[in-house]
């Protein structure tokens, strides 16, 4: 079982946890998402949505990139802000060095800088996922939305932003949680059908 986050949401960083939408959550750019912390800094917290797959294929945007990334190797909606930018989210290889157009989140997963020169990132890398646009919270205004109950803070899996399936992880991240958090993941989409 993969334990809660238990630090208290105001004194500790997002970067490398998943932000998880609570069914209470109303906004519709974050229903049934899956977030995970990109940038924590005094301007406030920066993620990408992890379970939105768009059916845009990175070779028609990107397609410098696309050989690196992973399936399905489409863009992802990253979330609302700046829609038209794109963030890379890569997986390091265990003995790659580090170099600075990689910005490590955890462990071997890190932020890519798209400007380089993918010739010179493909060998430090085992994969990759290219997001369209990201999820952006003013200084205070994650921790308010925690303590309100629309989001949920828990461990990241080394597999979470590659999964295969995106649209099952947010079910996948509530039932790996045990007891009465993992019956969260039979909450229905439309609680009418309830």
């Amino acid at each position: 079982m993969v334990s809660r986050e238990t630090t208290p949401a105001r004194t500790k960083s997002f970067v490398g946890s998943l932000l998880v939408a609570t069914p209470t959550l109303q906004d519709p750019n974050f229903d049934r998402t899956v977030v995970i912390g990109v940038g924590h800094e005094s301007d406030g917290v920066l993620g990408v949505v992890l379970n939105r797959a768009t059916e845009r294929k990175v070779v028609h945007y990107l397609d410098q990139w696309a050989d690196l990334a992973g399936h399905p190797a489409v863009l992802f909606e990253g979330g609302p802000v700046q829609p038209d930018a794109a963030i890379g989210l890569g997986w390091r290889k265990a003995d790659a060095p580090f170099n600075d157009a990689f910005r490590p989140v955890l462990g071997r997963l890190g932020t890519l800088d798209l400007a380089r020169d993918p010739d010179e990132v493909a060998p430090l890398l085992e994969g990759m996922r290219v997001f369209t646009g990201y999820a952006g919270w003013a200084p205070g205004q994650l921790e308010d939305e925690i303590d309100a109950g629309a989001w949920m803070v828990f461990d990241a899996l080394p597999a979470d932003p590659f999964s295969t399936n995106p649209e099952e992880l947010w079910a996948m991240v509530w039932k790996r949680q045990g007891g009465m958090l993992s019956a969260v993941a039979q909450f229905p989409a439309d609680p009418v059908m309830n």
